[in-house]
């Protein structure tokens, strides 16, 4: 796709250009590069049973390990990315109680009860820990379900392994304490009760499932992953259950190596002539650094170098260009930091 089509309308001659462009936060988990310091903390978890909580500046790369070690072992994977308003059960479940009054109030004058189940909807760690119960909206095994669930994800779990799960849990630092407070107990024991409906959530086996291999019975069948930018200090109850490991800055050699995964799924052939640019960007990635931290200003992250990097390869720029100078103020050190934007 060249510059002309994109100022012109013009429709590109290869669709899946477009595709590639419409999610540039793919979030698929093709791609990440994992120093082996990170590989060993993930192992640590995964022999623990406990998170693994990943600190760093934003940009890290932090929220993009959790879909990429679902892909690479074929676990199932869930996400919710906590806000502000996030209350402390939203990630085990939520209950339609307003829905609920409206149709009781129709069902008296026909004698009929609503089933509680109906207005019951599974979270992320109860289709983790229990996809089948999930579906069921917690209702025991046996009874008629007229409503299942369907899997959040059901186009990239359905054939995945049933029994395992990588969750994600974005930006806990966000939610009030009480919310990785109400989180200890169902991370710890792997279980919850659903009070609206009395039922015990707990991991659940498949039914016909064949014997674990050696190393798999000696790890989890659940990985939950939590991210922070440290905008709220965490309850030390959660960072004693939890394994941390840190992300560090990316320096000029890992920009690079980060950059070559990247670009083998970009549109287009990958030459010697793109390696070179990654490595020239990355090269004045490290002086804008250096003015951001006089400016005061927030240091420009990995992603937003892949940023300004598919924008050099794509529109023909290159450092020391007049457009480069126009392309650090739009992708690496952007406006509204001026006005003391530091998260």
């Amino acid at each position: 796709m060249t510059d002309h089509q994109v100022r012109a309308g013009e429709r590109p001659e290869d669709p899946t250009d477009v595709e590639w462009l419409d999610t540039p936060d793919r979030s698929d988990g093709r791609v990440y590069v994992m120093p082996e310091d990170l590989r060993f903390a993930v192992r640590v978890a995964l022999a623990t049973g406990r998170p693994l909580l990943l600190r760093g500046m934003p940009g890290s790369g932090k929220s993009s390990l959790a879909p990429y070690i679902a892909t690479q072992m074929q676990w199932r994977y869930y996400e919710h990315v906590v806000t502000y308003r996030t209350q402390p059960r939203d990630l085990l479940w939520s209950f339609d109680s307003v829905r609920r009054l409206a149709d009781a109030q129709v069902a008296v004058r026909q004698g009929a009860t609503p089933d509680d189940a109906s207005y019951v909807e599974p979270g992320v760690l109860w289709w983790a820990l229990a996809p089948d119960s999930a579906r069921r909206r917690g209702r025991p095994d046996g009874v008629e379900v007229t409503d299942p669930c369907p899997d959040p994800l059901e186009e990239v779990n359905s054939t995945r392994r049933p029994d395992r799960a990588v969750v994600l849990i974005d930006e806990i630092d966000k939610a009030d304490p009480d919310v990785p407070n109400s989180l200890l107990v169902p991370l710890g024991s792997h279980r919850f009760t659903v009070a609206e409906i009395g039922r015990e959530i707990r991991t659940e086996r498949p039914a016909g499932q064949e014997s674990e291999s050696k190393d798999e019975g000696r790890r989890a069948r659940h990985l939950v992953v939590l991210t922070t930018n440290e905008e709220r200090e965490l309850p030390q109850a959660l960072l004693r259950r939890c394994v941390v490991h840190v992300l560090p800055e990316h320096d000029h050699a890992m920009l690079v190596r980060i950059a070559e995964e990247h670009m083998a799924l970009w549109p287009g052939e990958v030459t010697d002539a793109d390696r070179a640019l990654a490595g020239a960007v990355a090269g004045e990635l490290m002086k804008v650094r250096q003015h951001a931290d006089k400016q005061g200003v927030r240091r420009p992250s990995t992603a937003e170098y892949l940023d300004a990097l598919l924008a050099c390869r794509s529109l023909g720029i290159r450092p020391g260009d007049h457009e480069w100078q126009l392309l650090t103020r739009n992708v690496l050190i952007k406006p509204q930091q001026m006005a003391g934007d530091r998260a």
